[in-house]
């Protein structure tokens, strides 16, 4: 990945890493499905607004990667904070998703991981164990298996994107968000009933609000337009390893909004996981230095440099 794009997956990382803290101290009061309706109906607005282009594939592909990235996972993730999961714990165990991703990819699309991925993945994997293994008191086991589903639906959602190729990370992000009100808040009638949405949207405050406005305009345009174009560009085990830096950012931000004080095995883990996603990208191999043959011509490197980027 270009330094530019490597960034760009960073700052994804610390955008959805404080997302889980966000979600977490917005939703009081709100029934979670109601939440995430909400949430996508501001995300669908420009598409029904003709304000953004649609990608230029069928429907159903676009569908296909709302059903899987959007509706599936974000209904579960909420449904998990909203039975006892912890924000911090939750940015952890959402972080599955990794692993799903890139053996799916593999036997799907035949991408198979380099050695400095798998090793990754493998280091990733142990310090969200560890993290796991080093958090206090017990989360319910509900809360965990509605996290874990929602893995297991982004990464599906992973799959699919790449699989299709489809350009345009923003639009994409935007007209895939149209499969989620309807289902999601005819989803909330049925569980909550009618008296249930009706005491949620009236306890819709300005916190709400403000949530609202984070994940639909961070957390949605920004960080999965972002995340689109990058899964479009490169293959899912170059760009998926990046989200196990989530966990360490989600973990830091609870503790320092919501009072989740991380033990010594959570910063243990995260510092594993960090480690986890540089080894992945191939950042800690020493580059060998090219040696410059004697009387050679200056200006070789600058036009070979210059290919390298325009490529």
């Amino acid at each position: 990945m270009s330094p530019r794009h490597t960034l760009l997956a960073v700052l994804t990382a610390v955008i959805w890493g404080f997302n889980f803290v966000v979600i977490q101290w917005g939703m009081a009061g709100v029934p979670p499905l109601l939440f995430v309706g909400v949430r996508f109906l501001v995300v669908a607005a420009p598409a029904v607004l003709l304000l953004a282009p649609r990608p230029p594939v069928a429907a159903w592909k676009v569908a296909a990667v709302g059903t899987f990235l959007s509706l599936g996972q974000f209904a579960f993730l909420y449904a998990a904070i909203d039975a006892g999961m912890p924000a911090g714990l939750a940015s952890l165990v959402l972080q599955s998703q990794v692993v799903l991703t890139i053996v799916a990819a593999a036997v799907v699309l035949r991408e198979r991981p380099t050695r400095p991925q798998t090793i990754g993945v493998v280091l990733g994997s142990v310090g969200l164990v560890v993290v796991g293994a080093g958090r206090n008191g017990h989360v319910p086991l509900p809360a965990l298996l509605l996290c874990l589903l929602g893995a297991c639906s982004w990464a599906v959602g992973n799959v699919v994107v790449r699989a299709l190729k489809v350009p345009g990370g923003l639009g994409l992000t935007i007209w895939s968000a149209l499969v989620v009100p309807v289902p999601i808040l005819l989803l909330s009638l049925l569980i909550d009933g009618p008296h249930g949405m009706a005491s949620g949207l009236s306890a819709f405050g300005w916190k709400a609000v403000v949530s609202t406005a984070y994940t639909a305009v961070l957390a949605s345009f920004v960080g999965y337009g972002v995340w689109n174009s990058l899964l479009a560009r490169y293959p899912s085990s170059q760009v998926v390893p990046w989200v196990l830096l989530v966990p360490p950012v989600g973990i830091v931000s609870a503790w320092l909004c919501l009072g989740e004080t991380p033990g010594p095995a959570e910063l243990a883990g995260g510092a594993v996981l960090v480690l986890g996603v540089l080894v992945a990208q191939d950042k800690l191999r020493r580059r060998p230095r090219v040696a410059t043959p004697p009387g050679s011509s200056t200006c070789t490197p600058t036009s070979a440099s210059s290919t390298t980027t325009a490529a």
